[in-house]
């Protein structure tokens, strides 16, 4: 964790306020999507990703007992999940949410081809890639929401 160490005005050295940030995990996919402008924000415990208005991966490195979830979190459905096998051989459930198919599938930050890997999700987001991404329904409610009426 990074500490950066700011002074008050009027203050002395020793009352220095002292503001702690996260690490930002496997940041180098950030970098890989800068192209897209993402945004980011919070996610179970995870950081989420955005382009536009589709949530498209959360990145986690929690180094606990949940480690093998460590990674990049893709948010696409199941009808995708085949052919994104086929350009990730790693990718699979993740395991945190139990057995049942879920939209999200990670690529393991403890396979040998992670960083190769993620970097192909990075190309294919920057692509606009239909198989990534989702919008949140949150947001598609408030879209809704937005549309005239007739």
């Amino acid at each position: 964790m990074r500490k950066l160490a700011r002074k008050r005005s009027g203050s002395r050295v020793d009352d220095a306020l002292t503001v702690t940030r996260k690490r930002i995990p496997h940041e180098f996919v950030l970098d890989a999507l800068t192209p897209a402008s993402p945004e980011t924000r919070p996610l179970f415990g995870c950081l989420a990703v955005y382009v536009n208005e589709k949530i498209v991966c959360a990145l986690r490195d929690k180094r606990n007992e949940t480690a093998d979830d460590d990674g990049m979190w893709l948010a696409t459905t199941a009808d995708h999940h085949a052919s994104l096998q086929h350009e990730f051989p790693s990718m699979r459930s993740i395991r945190v949410f139990g057995t049942e198919v879920t939209g999200w599938q990670v690529l393991p930050a403890g396979s040998a081809d992670f960083e190769q890997s993620a970097l192909r999700a990075c190309e294919l987001i920057v692509a606009g890639d239909p198989r990534i991404g989702k919008v949140p329904a949150s947001r598609r409610g408030a879209a809704a929401k937005k549309k005239p009426r007739k």
